[in-house]
């Protein structure tokens, strides 16, 4: 697979899968998402028994893509639910998948950015690093990610983030439990390095079985449950103040709510 969103490599058994559009904050697109997916694939089929996530620049990922905003208005209600389903897919794939994986958060890790970040089985960041689910700022709601969010950390710090839609610093999501580690910026790369071989010291058929065990303890209610936020996910891109939600964020104005 070519990718012109992000860049997969593969040294000896870890594979790093790197988001690659830094002048867009490496910011979700279709194509990156499906790309990811990709990748997410390549790495499983691969020699790699570690999975590396991170970002390209200055951001880990800001969220979906601006340019994706503007087009959501003219979508249908089945573009909608397809869309939703898509971006289910990926937080799913990335929860339940059969290796390690860690994300190397350098920086800003917003709304999906978050999701990616914070759904790997570990989360190492810079102190300088934000992250947040900044959904209902523009009248959208986290349906998604909050299925994993709440399995996460405790229910109390859920509901904070997701219904302020506050952005925290790298120390308070380690606080939230939505960071494992806090690492000087000049030593990210080198400390994830280290984890991964932590990780590749331990007895593969271990860690593969454990991760399975994780899966089948929840698949049921997993499932039933992303179903739920699929359709709430769609369904709330209909409702008036998500039109004006994401029309006042693209005109860089405060948004006037209707409560529809």
């Amino acid at each position: 697979m070519t990718y012109r969103t992000l860049e997969w490599k593969l040294e000896g058994l870890v594979g790093t899968i790197t988001l690659n559009r830094p002048e867009k904050r490496n910011a979700l697109s279709k194509e990156m998402i499906v790309e990811f997916l990709g990748a997410l694939d390549a790495a499983e089929a691969s020699a790699a028994r570690v999975v590396i996530i991170t970002g390209a620049g200055k951001a880990f990922c800001a969220g979906m893509d601006i340019e994706e905003l503007r087009a959501i208005a003219a979508q249908t209600p089945k573009e909608h639910l397809e869309e939703s389903q898509r971006i289910a897919t990926m937080f799913r794939r990335l929860y339940t998948y059969p290796k390690p994986v860690i994300a190397a958060v350098n920086g800003a890790a917003v709304a999906g950015g978050c999701g990616i970040a914070s759904l790997a089985d570990f989360t190492l960041a810079v102190p300088e690093a934000k992250l947040g689910y900044t959904e209902v700022k523009i009248g959208f709601i986290p349906a998604l990610v909050s299925v994993f969010l709440t399995r996460q950390v405790a229910g109390k710090h859920a509901r904070d983030l997701v219904l302020t839609g506050k952005i925290v610093d790298a120390a308070e999501a380690f606080r939230m439990g939505l960071v494992t580690e806090v690492v000087p910026s000049g030593n990210l790369m080198a400390r994830t390095r280290e984890l991964a071989d932590t990780l590749l010291a331990i007895s593969p058929t271990s860690i593969t079985r454990t991760k399975k065990l994780f899966t089948k303890l929840e698949a049921e209610l997993l499932d039933a449950e992303i179903a739920v936020a699929v359709h709430e996910n769609a369904d709330i891109r209909s409702t008036a103040d998500f039109s004006e939600g994401v029309t006042s964020f693209l005109e860089k104005r405060a948004p006037q709510w209707t409560g529809r």
